[in-house]
């Protein structure tokens, strides 16, 4: 497994503001490239109101573009975040792959990242195809500290577990 530790950087605050972007598939070898020569150019001019932004990107699972800033110097303004979302527009548009579909969630199944739209969840649990204690990436995390602590859960800790309904597991 995974230690998102060592992934992030460790000088940056726990409030450090992230975004998520999950694309449908896992990416070819060319496609991690391309895209993260796209997010490391990105992150290296990534400006607010004329000041540079303490960026990171990264791309996880392959499947996962993370960006994040650290606003202890310079604080982020919806200007900068939309530059954030152009250079994931840009990525979309060169892999032909999209990263904004929020109803397709992605869930750790045998070491794999699986993807399945939101409206077949009930029947993957009711089937056994998913179980309450299968690992949901949770995208809508916005904090460095909430993406180390939750962005990988299990189903029954994260907010799926109220939509369907599911028992609580200890």
């Amino acid at each position: 497994m995974i230690e998102l530790n060592n992934i992030v950087p460790e000088h940056f605050s726990p409030d450090s503001k992230v975004w998520i972007y999950q694309a449908d598939r896992l990416l070819g070898i060319h496609e991690v490239f391309t895209a993260d020569e796209l997010l490391q150019e990105f992150v290296a001019g990534w400006k607010s109101h004329g000041a540079p932004v303490q960026g990171f990107a990264t791309i996880v699972f392959g499947q996962f573009i993370v960006i994040m800033a650290d606003e202890t110097a310079t604080g982020v303004s919806g200007c900068s975040t939309d530059s954030s979302v152009h250079v994931v527009k840009k990525i979309e548009q060169e892999l032909k792959l999209p990263f904004f579909n929020r109803t397709l969630l992605a869930f750790l199944i045998n070491d794999k990242v699986q993807t399945l739209p939101l409206n077949q969840v009930d029947y993957a649990l009711t089937n056994g195809l998913l179980h309450p204690t299968t690992t949901y990436f949770n995208n809508l995390v916005s904090t460095k500290e909430q993406f180390l602590t939750q962005w990988m859960q299990p189903i029954h800790r994260s907010w799926l577990a109220a939509k369907f309904n599911l028992p609580a597991v200890l």
